[in-house]
Formats: structure tokens, sequence, C-alpha cells
């Protein structure tokens, strides 16, 4: 009776190891299978802006600082920050090499843009903000190469608006020709009909 029992228990030790290390087996297979390869991702560089007043050089706070990661001709997207009281924004999430175009919008201050390549694994940019300048005006006379000869040469340069119809001018001319004092009239004479 001795020898049955421990027969059986013997046998049921082993059919438990067994089915726990075939389960143990079983979990690690899955584990390989399922799941997410790893991807490192790609280098990126740390990028700190500086913002600062053109006149005084004092830092602008909350001026939004906007990256558009550019491929070929396409935007992939924006990323917006806002500078702080320093007037630095500071974003290590962009890839090294790709192209990006720097954006900065300011309150009372002209926009600046520019494009530029990631090449370096820091870079800093000092970026000086003007105040706007007075309004461009085809109507005002501006000094340029082309004196004038533009697609707005027969607008007036005085700041007339031109919403009367043009009188004409007066200009002497001698009657040369035959037929060009056949065709005038003499202001004593009436006008044939």
């Amino acid at each position: 009776m001795f020898c049955r029992s421990f027969l059986r228990l013997s046998v049921f030790v082993a059919g438990f190891a067994l089915a726990i290390s075939s389960v143990h087996i079983s979990g690690q297979q899955e584990n390989s299978r399922r799941g997410r390869k790893y991807k490192a991702p790609p280098a990126s560089s740390r990028i700190e802006v500086t913002i600062l007043r053109d006149s005084s050089g004092k830092p602008i706070e909350r001026a939004a600082v906007i990256f558009h990661p550019v491929e070929g001709d396409r935007d992939k997207g924006g990323m917006e920050l806002k500078t702080n009281e320093d007037g630095k924004a500071v974003i290590d999430v962009i890839p090294m090499g790709d192209t990006v175009r720097l954006q900065v919008i300011a309150k009372g201050f002209q926009t600046y843009g520019q494009d530029f390549k990631v090449d370096k694994e820091s870079i800093k940019m000092e970026i000086r903000m003007k105040r706007p300048g007075e309004q461009y005006s085809i109507y005002k006379n501006h000094e340029t190469a082309d004196s004038g000869a533009g697609s707005g040469g027969n607008k007036p340069a005085n700041g007339a608006k031109d919403d009367a119809p043009a009188k004409p001018e007066a200009v002497a001319k001698p009657f040369g020709s035959p037929n060009e004092a056949e065709n005038q009239t003499s202001p004593s004479q009436p006008h044939p009909n």
C-alpha cells in the first residue's frame, strides 16, 4: 500500500512539473512573438531660440515660436512654444538632418520666418524682432531702381486718387498738314454736324 501511494504521488508530482514547465515555455514563446520590436528614435537636436527686441536688446516674453518640419515642399505639422521671461524657447525633439521652418510671432512686432537645416546636436539662435514699419502704398512716390516703370506706373504719384476722368491737356500744335487743318475748328466757327 505504501508503494501504491508513493507511486501515485510521484506520478502526480511529475505531471504537475510537466504542466508547469509547458506553461512556462509557452509563455516565453508568446512573449517573443508578441509585442512591438523596440526601434531607437533618431538622434535629435537641442534648439534654443532667444527672442530679443531689436531696439533695446531686452527679451520678449510670451512670443510664439513655431517649428514647422518641412519635407520637400510639404509641411509635416507644427510645434509651438512660448518664450519664458528670459525670451528663450527650447525644443529637443527635432531629428537631425531635417529642414525646419522657424516662425516667430510676438504682439507689436513684425513676424519673423526662416528655413534652416538641423545639422548639429545643439543649435543656439538669437532673433531680434523689429517694430512694424510704415505700410507700403502704391500711391506714394518710392525711390526704386526702375524709376516708376513698374506695374503701378500709371497711378498718380502725388497721393491724389484717380476718381475723376482725366482732362485733356492743351497742347499747341501747328497746322502742318492740310488734313489736320480741315479737321480742326476754330472757337468762333460752329461745329459742323
